[in-house]
């Protein structure tokens, strides 16, 4: 059995580009002034935590970030931890995919089965290299992982894993969310030890 017993995600800060109501996806734009703010905040809430490993999504947004928390401590760079491209829709905001195309805008926030995003990448193409990429992690004989990236990347991940979606808002930028490992290999969202029927999003 793979030695992963815990990983902490943390997603990105806030960009020049707005990641507050754009939607960035596979563009690679830079940590704002606040989000470099918000990541020193995640890294007080993290600065007791040991790691084997910290990975990172190769977008600055993620990677920077990553530096910011570790203080330049080494950090691997997994390609297939990029946000899915939004493809036409790549930097919008909701209200202006909403204008230009209502009827696809609402196929998406209603969820209707075969929804993809006009001309971007396909979710199924990303959530296998999602899924790719963290199978990387499993055999990297690290126990206790930093794993730096997006809010798609994230939420996938940890679905994968728990069999249940976090909750919509989560995580927030800079947000953590921590998932351990129970003996059995089963995961859930929390610390081990914690009370794993609990949605705990905490460290």
């Amino acid at each position: 059995m793979s030695r992963l017993r815990r990983i902490v995600w943390l997603r990105h800060g806030d960009t020049v580009g707005e990641s507050r109501t754009r939607f960035h996806g596979s563009g690679d734009v830079a940590l704002s002034e606040e989000g470099q703010r918000q990541v020193r905040e995640a890294a007080q809430q993290l600065r007791r935590e040991v790691f084997d490993l910290i990975v990172a999504s190769p977008l600055q947004r993620a990677w920077k970030s990553a530096a910011i928390v570790t203080g330049g401590a080494p950090i691997r760079l997994e390609p297939d931890f990029r946000e899915i491209h939004f493809g036409r829709w790549e930097g919008m905001t909701a209200d202006e995919i909403r204008a230009s195309d209502p009827v696809l805008y609402e196929d998406w926030q209603t969820g209707v089965s075969g929804f993809e995003y006009p001309y971007g990448e396909r979710r199924a193409a990303f959530r296998e290299r999602v899924l790719r990429g963290f199978a990387r992690l499993e055999t990297s004989g690290a126990a206790h992982v930093l794993a730096v990236a997006h809010k798609g990347v994230i939420r996938t991940v940890v679905q994968h894993l728990v069999s249940e979606p976090l909750l919509e808002e989560i995580p927030h930028l800079a947000g953590v969310v921590s998932i351990s490992r129970r003996p059995d290999g089963s995961w859930f969202v929390g610390r081990r030890g914690s009370d794993p029927s609990r949605p705990d999003a905490s460290p």
